[in-house]
């Protein structure tokens, strides 16, 4: 197993190896045990200041860096663009040299445009964590999903994932496509053919029209969320048609042959991707990943901080 990480940036599941994401996935582990312990906290980003800069909103990610952030004993700062100066016509270069002026040692940033963080990887020498980028992707999403699955299924070589949704305007598709594929899992994708984009065959991907198929193809289903706000045209009729013919329901979990893992980045349309009683049943490992996904994000950073 190799000692370090091969990158001082974390920019996305394409830029980093197997090798890379196995010790982040190992490393994991062993800060999920500290996270369920009566003292949650570890020295070992002490000396380290992270700068969290969320230029599109969050919730879920920017307080599950923040709250590996305190775990870890880093110092942190926070940074959001509306009512700060960027919407005074400030550059995103100039907003992050401010920052960093302010002896800031690693930045986590969201961003709407694509490749917004690897701009800046080669501008700045803080370490950089790509906490999503537009529709491209969202690496720390992909790692904590494969976490979550490793802990239910082992070895994911050879096991069938199965993207079902708004694969389109989804990063978390493609971060996850990338990191299943570099683990040895098979991948399928399954939503209307307007949310499939062209490209995606390129890619070594399965793909089923209907959700039946995929259900009973795969051992995972990663159901996405329908990205309204991403959407700029119609992509298909409404939101109870999306539902009728995507939408997944305890029942149809319920009457496969086989016992299936029903996963979701949140946060969830109840009723539409997935029905209430789906969302919270025994297949459901939705609050497993939010768990994970601060034991993941903790070793992402403390990893990449070794690297300065």
């Amino acid at each position: 197993m190799q000692q370090a990480i091969s990158t001082r940036h974390l920019l996305g599941i394409k830029n980093i190896t197997a090798q890379d994401i196995e010790l982040i996935l190992e490393t994991a582990k062993s800060f999920k045990e500290v996270i369920n312990r009566p003292i949650k906290k570890v020295p070992s980003l002490r000396d380290i200041t992270i700068a969290n800069l969320f230029f599109e909103n969050s919730t879920r990610t920017r307080l599950s860096f923040e709250l590996a952030e305190k775990r870890l004993s880093a110092d942190t700062i926070n940074f959001t663009s509306s009512g700060s100066s960027v919407k005074k016509g400030e550059t995103l270069l100039d907003t992050v040299n401010n920052i960093l002026a302010m002896k800031v040692d690693m930045v986590v940033m969201r961003h709407s445009s694509p490749g917004a963080p690897h701009f800046l990887s080669d501008k700045i020498k803080a370490n950089i964590v790509n906490a999503g980028d537009g529709t491209h992707e969202h690496p720390t999403q992909a790692l904590l999903d494969s976490f979550s699955m490793q802990e239910r299924l082992g070895d994911l070589a050879g096991k069938r994932i199965a993207i079902i949704g708004d694969i389109t305007h989804s990063r978390v598709a493609l971060s996850n496509i990338f990191c299943l594929q570099k683990l040895g899992a098979e991948v399928a994708v399954c939503g209307p053919t307007t949310l499939i984009p062209k490209y995606l065959h390129t890619l070594g991907v399965k793909r089923f029209d209907t959700v039946g198929e995929a259900l009973r193809w795969c051992d995972v289903a990663n159901v996405l969320r329908i990205q309204l706000e991403r959407q700029q045209l119609k992509f298909f009729p409404s939101l109870r048609e999306y539902s009728l013919y995507y939408g997944i329901t305890k029942k149809m979990l319920d009457e496969l042959d086989k016992e299936i893992i029903v996963m979701h980045p949140g946060p969830i349309n109840r009723g539409v991707e997935l029905s209430s009683d789906a969302a919270d049943s025994g297949h459901s490992i939705i609050l497993d990943q939010v768990e994970n996904g601060v034991a993941v994000r903790m070793a992402v950073m403390y990893l990449l901080a070794q690297k300065n």
